[in-house]
């Protein structure tokens, strides 16, 4: 037997050094993330309404691309106001998610029942408080700034004359000062859908034909008044004879904006208004609240004007008869610090995925192994005061920087997503004195789990109705 050279058994050595020391730093990396905690402690500064709405825009290689702003930053204030803002966040969300699945459940009944569409429940469910990404639009030649909600259909914005509005920043738009405009019918098709799209049935006016519309929120919030047809301008690109609602009567935590954009899959919503134009593809990358932070709406299916510093995974949205205008993923595992966990409810639960939901909200059986996986990972931590619906919390006052387990959740189809560090804790005090682990338990397994935007939080996340396909990449968001 030729035993092998001096020269050849050290390159041998060498290289099986190497490759160790590459497995041990690749094994470290994948489980766990630093956070930078000196970067998120928060100080009161005063902002403008001129410097914290979003205003950009621009067409990049045929995709139309709206900068993305958080609508935190747009309140200054004290620490102690800051505290509280986050805290009443976190309340209004578990008041959402409530009447949200109440709403679903009775659709779901409706459906198995075979009651008629008529006879569905009439409030969408949503807390207008917590859908906190704003983007610019152009309707009629006015400048408008709109709340973006994947869980809504009906965009609608504040009109002129208004018989009950709130303030907002931006000047109401007036439809009597655009040639343009047009009032949308009774007996028109798109006034007869309107139940399906929102909810409520299109009312005729008493001494007009005009479609009356009406939509109500989960917490006391409304909407109502006719529905129009008007030039939409998105950046550069025009979408004509856009319906819309041209709100008259209007209430709630709208902070400040001058409506919202629906991006739900119904007939009115903005994606199925434009599948000329966008081809039934948009895409978002949610930033974080830092005053600086800016994401982006992209409009259209061209993947290479994306920033995503990880390939696009794909899955299928999962389609839901009963439930026919939301977004459905199937979630198929989660993993914490690289221990893949177990539970029975994998693979059998379909995950609404939702920009208006702030935390995840996971079926029990799935939450106590996710929480008692993080917490072993975690045990050194000081502990703090559960708060709401957040029972897993720490006191991170003394650190600068911790390392923190990566949350990995997968799709059907190899699909995943990891979630940003930023995305993992919730801070409840702006000292970091009181930080949560930034998931929630549903009440019973029954509910349907949700995919929230705190999750979502430098993702690149594809919304491809025609194809009928999710896609998640990792991007470090920013408009520029």
């Amino acid at each position: 037997m030729v035993e092998p050279s001096p020269l050849l058994f050290t390159l041998l050595v060498v290289l099986l050094f190497i490759v160790c020391c590459d497995a041990i730093n690749y094994s470290f990396e994948e489980k766990t993330r630093v956070l930078n905690l000196n970067n998120l402690k928060r100080e009161p500064k005063i902002i403008t309404s001129s410097n914290c709405l979003s205003k950009k825009s621009r067409i990049e290689r045929g995709a139309t691309i709206l900068e993305m702003k958080h609508s935190d930053h747009c309140y200054g204030g004290t620490n102690a106001d800051w505290n509280k803002r986050q805290q009443r966040k976190i309340i209004t969300d578990e008041i959402r998610v409530k009447s949200l699945q109440s709403r679903i459940k009775n659709m779901v009944f409706n459906y198995n029942n075979g009651v008629s569409d008529t006879q569905i429940p009439l409030t969408s469910g949503i807390d207008l408080e917590t859908l906190n990404y704003i983007v610019t639009i152009e309707l009629g030649g006015r400048k408008l700034t709109v709340i973006v909600d994947t869980g809504s259909d009906l965009t609608w914005v504040q009109c002129q004359p208004c018989k009950s509005c709130y303030n907002q920043q931006d000047p109401l738009f007036n439809p009597s000062m655009s040639s343009s405009y047009q009032t949308v019918l009774c007996n028109s098709t798109t006034c007869q859908s309107l139940q399906f799209d929102t909810g409520n049935r299109g009312v005729c006016a008493s001494n007009t034909q005009t479609c009356n519309y009406s939509v109500s929120y989960g917490d006391g919030s409304y909407t109502s008044g006719e529905l129009g047809r008007e030039n939409l301008n998105l950046g550069n690109t025009t979408v004509n004879d856009f319906v819309f609602g041209c709100g008259r009567s209007n209430n709630g935590l709208f902070g400040g904006v001058s409506g919202l954009m629906g991006l739900g899959m119904s007939n009115v919503s903005l994606v199925s208004q434009t599948p000329n134009i966008f081809g039934g593809v948009f895409s978002y990358c949610l930033p974080t609240t830092e005053a600086e932070a800016s994401g982006s709406l992209v409009l259209g299916g061209n993947t290479s004007v994306y920033k995503n510093s990880t390939p696009i995974s794909y899955t299928k949205m999962v389609q839901n008869p009963m439930l026919p205008t939301f977004y459905f993923i199937n979630l198929t595992g989660i993993s914490i610090g690289g221990v893949a966990l177990e539970s029975p409810s994998f693979g059998k639960s379909r995950f609404l995925i939702d920009s208006g939901t702030v935390v995840s909200r996971l079926p029990p059986s799935i939450y106590r192994v996710v929480r008692a996986e993080f917490m072993k990972q975690v045990s050194g931590f000081p502990s703090a005061p559960g708060y709401s619906i957040l029972d897993t919390c720490f006191d991170l006052s003394g650190y600068e920087e911790v390392d923190i387990p990566k949350i990995e959740i997968q799709f059907e189809g190899n699909s995943g997503m990891t979630v940003d560090v930023t995305g993992v804790f919730y801070f409840v005090k702006t000292d970091a004195s009181q930080v949560c682990l930034a998931l929630a338990s549903l009440s019973y397994e029954g509910e349907i789990g949700i995919i929230g935007n705190f999750q979502q939080k430098n993702q690149r996340v594809v919304y491809d109705t025609k194809q009928s396909m999710f896609g998640f990449a990792e991007e470090a968001c920013s408009f520029e």
